[in-house]
């Protein structure tokens, strides 16, 4: 959010897909009740210097700045397949084969590396270019999440909590407080107690003991559980302007594809 030339770019993920599974359980749940989300005003993706709406639509696709004239009637192609594919009906498959790698039908489709990559990373969200060689099932299922979400908001295929992320599991708490949940805030867990088989059963503090069947806690907790498969860059940066070319969206989601910066992961 930005108030007269202070402008706060949060490099830490905070967005919710509208139609994703999160979503549905917090309606599911009733827990909505206690939230307010606002929809993020526009997705953007980097690409060759400069920023760039994420085509939304059909007519979004074929006014991008993304692509070139006869690259956007070959998007604008695929897109219409992925959103009339159904993975229970072969006939819509249209002789292109979900189970083999998404590389395929791109190759198909005749799409180029910048429309793959603004695809693959800003519409599927993939970290990075291994999901080219796995089954294009899951990059159609993510593009299909991305547009179902966009249609139920808008522009925009993100939700957020009006007061960030700390909302939701506040709101968790307070449904289960009228269910009878019991918290006990800033209580040390001393050990996670486990039966013969090494199953939870538990957690002491203390001489007290909270039993249980299932543990949802920090890696922290059980360090000899977990195993490091990787890390995440955060940061916060302050600007002094707002991002070029996102007609200074009040707040807005800019991907940064890993071929666009030498990098390993977007």
């Amino acid at each position: 959010m930005g108030r007269g030339r202070d402008w706060n770019v949060d490099l830490i993920p905070k967005f919710l897909m509208a139609d994703g599974l999160l979503v549905k359980l917090l309606i599911h749940t009733g827990v909505t009740r206690y939230l307010d989300f606002k929809s993020i005003e526009g997705s953007y993706v980097y690409k060759d210097g400069k920023i760039h709406k994420v085509p939304s639509d059909e007519k979004e696709a074929l006014a991008s700045g993304l692509m070139g004239l006869f690259e956007k009637r070959r998007f604008r192609n695929f897109l219409i397949w992925v959103q009339e594919f159904d993975e229970n009906d072969p006939k819509t498959f249209k002789d292109k084969n979900p189970h083999g790698p998404i590389s395929e039908i791109y190759e198909k489709f005749g799409l180029d590396r910048g429309t793959i990559d603004f695809t693959g990373h800003a519409m599927a969200l993939f970290l990075n270019d291994e999901y080219l060689k796995q089954p294009a099932i899951e990059t159609i299922r993510r593009i299909k999440l991305y547009n179902q979400s966009l249609i139920r908001y808008g522009k925009s295929p993100y939700l957020y909590p009006l007061y960030g992320l700390g909302e939701l599991p506040q709101g968790f708490a307070r449904l289960s407080a009228i269910y009878g949940g019991t918290y006990m805030l800033d209580k040390p867990v001393d050990e996670i107690v486990m039966d013969e088989g090494g199953k939870v059963v538990g957690v002491r503090s203390g001489t007290e003991t909270a039993k249980c069947k299932f543990v949802v806690c920090d890696p922290s907790y059980v360090p000899g559980r977990v195993k490091q498969v990787g890390k995440v860059v955060r940061a916060i940066c302050i600007l002094n302007h707002p991002i070029p070319n996102t007609k200074d969206s009040l707040s807005c989601q800019v991907i940064i594809p890993q071929n666009q910066v030498n990098r390993k992961s977007g």
